[in-house]
């Protein structure tokens, strides 16, 4: 089973990872997604939510945009990260599993200018 986390608000892909509203995470056997859950986002800390989710068995994460230090983190656990998503949470999921979602490698440099990731 491999657990993939979107960034989302609403039930849409977000732009910043660090500021989304909520996680979907989606449980995926079979290449099949079996369940899902969304969990909130407990906070926007520095390197905090990538140890999180990664306790929390997370395999791939997909956002709009996401810091440098945050990708990093992931790629020292193991976690594949897609950056560049948009749309639909379980579409961008489903996107991912059939290899139609690639990453554009889109990083966040300033928090301050979090309303540009992505562009």
């Amino acid at each position: 089973m491999i657990k993939i986390a979107v960034a989302s608000e609403n039930g849409m892909v977000t732009e910043h990872f660090g500021h989304c509203e909520s996680f979907i995470i989606f449980e995926v056997e079979n290449n099949q997604i079996i369940k899902n859950e969304t969990i909130p986002n407990p906070g926007h800390k520095p390197g905090f939510l990538p140890n999180y989710l990664n306790d929390m068995g997370v395999n791939v994460i997909i956002s709009g945009g996401m810091g440098g230090g945050a990708i990093e983190i992931f790629n020292e656990k193991g976690i594949e990260v897609i950056t560049g998503a948009s749309g639909d949470a379980k579409a961008a999921a489903t996107s991912y599993l059939q290899g139609a979602l690639k990453s554009t490698g889109s990083v966040c440099h300033e928090h301050q200018h979090h309303d540009e990731c992505g562009n």
